[in-house]
């Protein structure tokens, strides 16, 4: 196709549904293959990396992190919700995502040795100027990817993502056999970076063309400007515990937290960015409809908790053989902050898509001033508890998400007409299941103590999956096939 149409208005609720239901699944494929790969390519090299060298990158991410928030300066979502214009509204995107990749990936080459003043460490220097090298790169293919999230493609989209994962994950590893230490993570993401750039050109045939059109620049900057308001704090909070960690405790101790903070981010946070990946296009197709909004959310609820209840009670209850399975003994020191993470993670998931709602109806201030007051109250949370340790900045972020959860629910009840009894009534099943689950998996790991921690962890895991999907068959079967229906795979 040489040129791609503009969307269309939204079908009926139904294919709507479908479609993103379809979207879903192909998603979580491709986010659990991707971090299955990465946990086995994390499991690997930490045993093959020092503490150091983690540290060494996961400094370099954050700064990446902080500078990569403007990388397209909220264009993407405004694309995404746009309804008009938008193939000119592309081509001005990707012009724009190009000149901003590229000013980035320069002006990260002045800015690293502030960077690695600031943690004192000159290696930080080269790292962080040769990670930059990744916003050049993913510039050449952000829009392409915003057209396949757009239309809800997530099939199509799987064979980048995977392609980035493999590619990733065989260079990196490879490197560490080699002994480049470091170095085998760096040129690890930027491989996958360049790979993914090939392969989403490959499947989506559209040829964008340099093009400033001021017109709908000016429209797409005045939507995107509350979300990158939003994305800039939202970057300083998710990378705060970071900064203070590398500068208090040194890069060795810094490896301990990110690794703790590993897999409630690949397993909880990432699950509800993938789906805030789904649903924020599927509620723009529906953002004239305040009825279906509210029952799409409310499903949201449900259907998430399902999911996330599970994953962070195993990350508390099985956390020792976890850690010793996945990241070898050299890393207990994990074991009490991911207990800790994984219940702030549970937090974090309570209704985290009415931020997809405020964004599909245009309202992404309302997510704006959730984030200043989120950074109001993590600022103190995270320097009272540095005065703790690792686990005192651990609850410091498990506080200050309580009371951001308790306001942004408050908030919600009003601008999607639900009462907190409406959210937590979806939250039934899902505790329903864990009241069966919590005394089995305790169980098991008091007559499993002592045996090998592979054995040990298959044991909980497949005991603690039986019972809590035991009860979900009981409570909630005719829901479950429905969902089956819904994202069924045939067309629509």
């Amino acid at each position: 196709m040489s040129e791609l149409q503009d969307h269309s208005t939204a079908g009926d609720g139904e294919a709507i549904t479908r479609k993103a239901g379809r979207g879903i699944v192909w998603t979580f494929l491709t986010f659990g293959l991707s971090k299955l790969g990465v946990l086995l390519t994390t499991s690997i090299l930490a045993r093959l990396l020092s503490k150091d060298d983690f540290g060494l990158v996961a400094i370099a991410v954050v700064a990446i992190n902080y500078l990569g928030v403007i990388k397209d300066l909220g264009l993407g979502v405004a694309l995404i919700q746009r309804r008009e214009d938008v193939n000119e509204a592309a081509n001005t995107v990707f012009t724009i995502n190009i000149l901003l990749g590229f000013f980035l990936s320069a002006i990260v080459i002045p800015f690293a040795p502030l960077f690695a003043g600031y943690f004192d460490d000159p290696m930080i220097v080269p790292v962080l100027r040769w990670l930059g090298v990744s916003f050049a790169i993913n510039a050449l293919g952000s829009v392409h990817n915003i057209w396949l999230m757009r239309e809800l493609d997530y099939r199509r989209k799987f064979i980048p993502d995977m392609g980035n994962t493999v590619v990733k994950a065989v260079v990196s590893i490879g490197l560490a056999f080699g002994g480049f230490g470091v170095w085998a993570l760096v040129f690890g993401q930027i491989s996958g970076a360049l790979v993914s750039v090939i392969l989403v050109w490959a499947i989506l045939p559209w040829r964008p063309r340099l093009s400033l059109n001021r017109k709908i620049t000016r429209s797409l900057m005045k939507f995107g400007a509350s979300i990158i308001g939003g994305d800039i704090i939202g970057v300083i909070i998710d990378n705060l515990d970071y900064l203070i960690v590398g500068r208090i405790f040194g890069l060795a101790q810094l490896s301990v937290y990110t690794l703790a903070y590993r897999l409630p981010e690949m397993l909880v946070v990432g699950n509800l960015w993938v789906m805030g990946g789904v649903m924020f296009p599927a509620f723009s197709s529906i953002q004239d409809r305040i009825g279906e909004l509210r029952r799409g959310f409310l499903t949201s609820v449900r259907l998430i908790e399902l999911i996330i209840v599970p994953i962070c009670l195993g990350l508390v209850i099985a956390a020792e053989p976890i850690v010793r399975v996945v990241f070898g003994d050299q890393w207990l020191e994990v074991i009490p902050l991911l207990r800790v993470l994984a219940v702030y993670a549970w937090v974090y998931s309570l209704g985290y898509h009415i931020g997809d709602v405020y964004k599909a109806v245009g309202r992404p201030d309302i997510l704006l001033k959730l984030s200043i007051f989120t950074l109001v109250i993590l600022v103190p949370a995270m320097l009272i508890g540095a005065q703790f340790g690792l686990i005192g900045i651990a609850w410091g972020h498990l506080a200050a998400v309580l009371i951001r959860r308790t306001v942004s629910l408050r908030i919600a009840t009003r601008f999607v007409d639900v009462s907190i009894l409406d959210i937590f009534r979806e939250l039934k099943p899902s505790f329903l299941g864990a009241l069966v689950m919590v005394p089995v998996t305790l169980a098991v790991m008091l007559l499993t103590a002592g045996t090998n921690p592979v054995l040990q962890l298959i044991a909980v895991v497949a005991c603690g999956a039986v019972s809590y999907l035991g009860i979900l068959w009981r409570v909630e079967r005719e829901n479950l096939l429905r969902v089956v229906r819904v994202i069924g795979m045939s067309r629509t």
